[in-house]
């Protein structure tokens, strides 16, 4: 009884150094645990630099988006400040010497291209002013002048409030088919690691469609910000041109009734 104890002690002996000695089992798991950062770090060079376009254009839409805000927030509040002068003023000429205070206000800077437009009106040597008396209110002729040299400082205006905004378009229309591509590259490499290993398992696929997948979300990401901020700008900039066209039609009214002909 005493040999079978001593035997059975040696045996689950030399049975435990064989399994410390053996070298660690790979488990089928560990291959798959690779998160969203490992899964770049380990991307391949294409997946990883239209991770990175779409990241910078990303970064460039949000950057926009902050500068647009703070642009339609000051000519907003310097459109209301213009406008109360301009109702409150007792002549055109005291306008125009206080509208550099005015620089931020498209209103004014329509207003200030309106006031030189008028003033050659005035001066043209082609006026006839045969038999006429000076008067505070000379009677002028050469409307569709004015109408549309206010309505080249509209779109004059309209345009600078749209500059940059193709940044955005450009990023919601392309972003999705630049993360395709590294989708599309990603799957590439998937067929690659089968074709090299020989082995169709998810451990050899794993990374490529990880990468892929993650290529497509940040293109997403990209895009629909983009296209939201984008479209939320538009709307903006129609609701200001709309702004400019009635002001100009209020500035048309008052000079047609006081310095015009009919």
């Amino acid at each position: 009884m005493k040999k079978l104890n001593i035997h059975l002690v040696l045996l689950l002996s030399i049975v435990s150094q064989k399994l410390l000695a053996a070298p660690p089992s790979t488990s089928p798991n560990v291959g798959l645990q690779t998160g969203p950062i490992e899964s770049l770090v380990q991307a391949s060079f294409i997946v990883q630099l239209v991770i990175l376009i779409l990241l910078s254009l990303s970064v460039l839409c949000w950057a926009i988006a902050w500068s647009k805000y703070n642009q339609f927030k000051k000519l907003k509040a310097a459109n209301e400040i213009f406008d109360q002068q301009f109702w409150k003023m007792s002549s055109l000429d005291d306008l125009f010497e206080k509208v550099g205070a005015h620089q931020a206000s498209p209103h004014a800077r329509v207003f200030k291209a309106a006031y030189v437009e008028m003033k050659k009106i005035a001066e043209s040597p082609l006026l006839n002013k045969t038999g006429q008396q000076e008067t505070d209110s000379p009677q002028l002729s050469g409307i569709d002048n004015l109408e549309r040299s206010m309505h080249k400082a509209i779109e004059t205006e309209v345009g600078e409030m749209e500059s940059r905004l193709t940044v955005l378009a450009s990023t919601g229309s392309t972003g999705p088919f630049i993360g395709l591509f590294g989708t599309v590259w990603g799957i590439m490499n998937s067929f690659h690691q089968i074709g090299k290993t020989g082995s169709a398992s998810l451990a050899a696929v794993a990374p490529g469609i990880s990468e892929a997948l993650i290529t497509t979300a940040v293109g997403l990401v990209a895009a629909i910000p983009a296209v939201i901020i984008y479209n939320h700008y538009i709307s903006l900039i129609r609701k200001e041109e709309m702004s400019l066209n009635n002001f100009s039609a209020d500035f048309l009214n008052i000079v047609k009734r006081n310095f015009f002909k009919g």
